[in-house]
């Protein structure tokens, strides 16, 4: 059974940024598949990587509608978006050195991303994306 089980509470009603939501959904519960065989720094790498190419393609399209549409909470919708970033490399850094626990640091900050970015902060911007016509 996956960690965490995509649902209603995940979407913010716009299709494309919902679909980018899912593949970071996707990402945790391999993580955590990998853990529960003993397999989680060996998947580290991969699963890193595919987090930096989220960043980059997921924070380029929100970031593309902010400045199109005018939203008003850009700057510090931007500021997460780049103390996640931060963030990753930091695990990235991490684990190059050789941490033992650092699977499970990226485990716990996935998910409290989860929590308070996307089901937060990116809800934010629903309704004013819905306005303009994004869905």
């Amino acid at each position: 059974m996956a960690l965490i089980q995509w649902d209603d509470s995940f979407s913010v009603n716009v299709a494309e940024i919902d679909k980018q939501h899912q593949m970071l959904v996707t990402m945790i519960n391999n993580l955590n598949d990998a853990m529960k065989q003993g397999k989680g720094k060996d998947m580290l790498a991969s699963i890193i990587s595919g987090l930096f190419n989220y960043a980059k393609e997921h924070f380029a399209t929100e970031e593309k509608y902010f400045d199109k549409f005018g939203y008003s909470a850009a700057a510090t919708h931007k500021l997460e978006h780049k103390n996640f970033v931060t963030k990753i490399s930091e695990f990235k850094e991490s684990f190059e050195k050789g941490q033992i626990a650092l699977t499970i640091d990226v485990m716990n900050f996935l998910k409290d991303w989860l929590q308070n970015h996307i089901k937060v902060s990116d809800k934010k911007y629903s309704p004013f994306f819905n306005e303009k016509g994004l869905k």
